[in-house]
């Protein structure tokens, strides 16, 4: 049975295969989650700072109450000033009082607001940091099918700008948001204090703001999770773009890669533009419906005073000073509904991609069901058999069907065929790196599936056709294979490999720091550094797919000998379309089809004058097939 099960461990693996390309673009597309459940989830993160998260909230307590304590004292001070039969008479002592008190409210708001802006970003990057460490670890522990069914530079994207953007949020809307509920709840007090009457003449645009509110945040969820997502597929476009650029020059592809650009950055650009202006129109309306609102309170107000009506209010009769005030918390009722507006884009934008980050976070995990916990990897011997073993990358386009193989112990095994035969996913599916849909492999006649995964790769060591290089140097990028490895013994095992043949004529040896992919060496030589790695992890089981494929005749033929020694005393499963670099193998099988079209050494297939014959006197004698 085949087992939805996660991601492998990287064992030492020097590149991989995988479904083609046009299987990858036949994966399902990825859909945002619920907005309320990503919110809940985020304030998750958020709250794992508790100390943090308790000061910022004590700190924005205090701001809020001087904000709040402010318009009550500026009142008081303009109620020094009194008309008494048509003389102006000012409380001096009083008012020289209320302008100190209003001086140290001010000084320490300013202070406190500073240090609220500081925990802010520390909450906001710690909040980040653990993200990003949750994120990191999850894609390090992704399923190979999942990398390989997901445009790279997007899931490079979900790392980088959605949480950057979470970041900016959270460091600039989190106080805000709890600051703006606190003063909501204290102007609405102040406000019933001072007049009753104008604080339900104030609250008369609330309903206006949600009209206006709700009908453009439908609009801003629909464009601002579609921006997110454009941006995704801009950034996995730039990336294969980059990565492959020889290729594309080479077959003068660049117009069509500008206008694949351009195709993509014009809908992203929409989208963007209809986000944007649903975000940026929210701030303007709340402007205006709290200008509404001011003049409301300005009008009545005004009219009260005249008449000197006042009812229910606990501060007492009306004056210019309760004028002030109310306009006051009339507009500090309003601002943080304003800020929130005026945010909402950036909030949008940083829901979106922390649904896109979550959605990676919530990848089923791959489940390893392997129990022998005994399992011994010094004890393999590396006898393996395939038995009628089915697969498909994708259901219905079946690669391997019927398929059966054994590999003796120490035996020196090689797979030919023609492209898309399976021959790579063999190797996938020996190290799991995708799951059978029928029949069973085993290693040594133990089911590979109860063996845990990170003891099977562990006594697999594997070069693949795609090399990958660090941005290292090149004795550590050979130390790959065996992170404890001492200098010496990477020399000898580069000395196997033959790199010390170019190393060691680089001014800076073993220490040269190579560019990342390796950019700064030939095809050939980062091939022999991924054999390197292979010779010092000193596996039980030697895969090599299309491990010469990139080193010239001479070169191949300078480490035949090398590779010869690295495969006695293990089993070696040899991939290869050349020919010539298997002639000496124990046996031979040829794929078509999925399944095994014959088998034996090279001088028995080549008299039996099969698939095999054809395909090496394509090679060597030039005779059509």
């Amino acid at each position: 049975m085949a087992d939805q099960r996660p991601a492998p461990q990287m064992p030492r693996v020097m590149g991989r295969g995988g479904p083609p390309p046009h299987q990858r673009m036949a994966m399902p597309t990825e859909k945002a989650k619920d907005s309320k459940k990503t919110i809940k989830r985020l304030l998750s993160y958020i709250g794992k700072n508790k100390y943090l998260m308790v000061t910022l909230l004590i700190i924005m307590l205090f701001v809020t109450l001087l904000n709040l304590f402010a318009p009550f004292i500026q009142g008081m001070a303009i109620d020094k000033i009194t008309i008494s039969e048509n003389r102006l008479q000012v409380d001096l002592e009083g008012m020289v009082f209320c302008l100190i008190a209003l001086l140290c409210v001010y000084l320490a708001n300013s202070c406190l607001t500073y240090f609220q802006g500081i925990i802010a970003a520390k909450l906001s990057q710690t909040t980040v940091k653990i993200m990003r460490k949750d994120l990191f670890d999850k894609i390090s522990y992704l399923p190979i099918k999942y990398t390989d069914s997901h445009q790279h530079g997007d899931i490079m994207s979900r790392m980088t700008n959605d949480v950057e953007n979470i970041s900016n949020t959270v460091s600039q809307s989190i106080a805000s948001l709890f600051s703006g509920v606190l003063t909501l709840i204290g102007c609405l007090c102040f406000m019933l204090y001072y007049s009753p009457i104008l604080t339900l003449v104030s609250l008369t645009t609330i309903v206006l703001t949600l009209l206006v509110t709700t009908n453009l945040t439908k609009i801003m969820r629909k464009y601002f999770p579609m921006q997110q997502t454009l941006l995704g597929n801009l950034n996995g476009h730039i990336e294969e773009m980059v990565t492959g650029y020889k290729t594309v020059a080479a077959f003068s592809k660049e117009e069509d890669a500008c206008e694949e650009f351009n195709k993509i950055s014009d809908k992203l650009c929409k989208a963007s533009i209809k986000a944007q202006i649903s975000g940026g129109v929210m701030g303007p309306c709340m402007n205006v419906i709290s200008n509404i609102s001011f003049l409301l309170v300005a009008g009545f107000g005004a009219y009260f005073l005249i008449i000197d009506f006042n009812p229910l209010a606990l501060y007492g009769a009306m004056t210019v000073g309760t004028i002030q005030a109310f306009l006051q918390y009339t507009k500090n009722f309003s601002r943080p509904i304003n800020e929130i507006a005026h945010q909402y884009a950036a909030i949008q934008t940083a829901i979106a991609g922390a649904e896109r980050v979550f959605e990676i976070m919530d990848n089923p995990p791959e489940e390893d069901f392997g129990t022998d916990t005994d399992f011994d990897v010094e004890k393999v011997k590396g006898d393996i058999n395939f038995k009628d073993i089915e697969f498909a990358y994708v259901e219905g386009e079946t690669v391997l069907k019927e398929f059966d193989l054994w590999i003796k112990s120490g035996q020196k095994l090689a797979i030919v065929g023609a492209t898309g035969s399976g021959k790579t996913t063999v190797v996938n599916l020996l190290t799991r790196f995708y799951d059978i849909d029928k029949g069973t492999i085993t290693l040594d006649g133990q089911d590979i599936f109860e063996i845990p995964k990170k003891k099977l790769r562990e006594s697999i060591g594997i070069v693949l056709q795609d090399t990958v290089i660090f941005n290292d140097t090149i004795a550590q990028n050979i130390r790959y294979g065996k992170l404890d490895a001492t200098d010496e013994e990477v020399i000898a095992a580069a000395k196997t490999a033959k790199v010390d043949v170019f190393a060691e004529k680089l001014t800076d040896g073993y220490d040269t720091m190579l560019t990342e992919g390796g950019g700064n060496l030939s095809q050939g030589q980062r091939q022999l550094i991924a054999i390197a790695r292979a010779v010092l992890a000193d596996p039980k089981i030697l895969i090599l797919d299309e491990a010469t494929s990139s080193i010239d005749t001479r070169t191949e033929v300078y480490i035949q000998e090398a590779m010869l020694n690295l495969m006695k005393g293990r089993t070696s499963l040899i991939i290869a379309h050349r020919l010539s670099t298997i002639r000496d193998a124990d046996k031979i099988v040829v794929l078509a089809g999925g399944k095994v079209v014959e088998a034996g050494n090279h001088e028995t297939l080549l008299a039996e004058n099969g698939a095999y014959a054809k395909l090496y006197n394509t090679q060597f004698a030039g005779i059509a097939t």
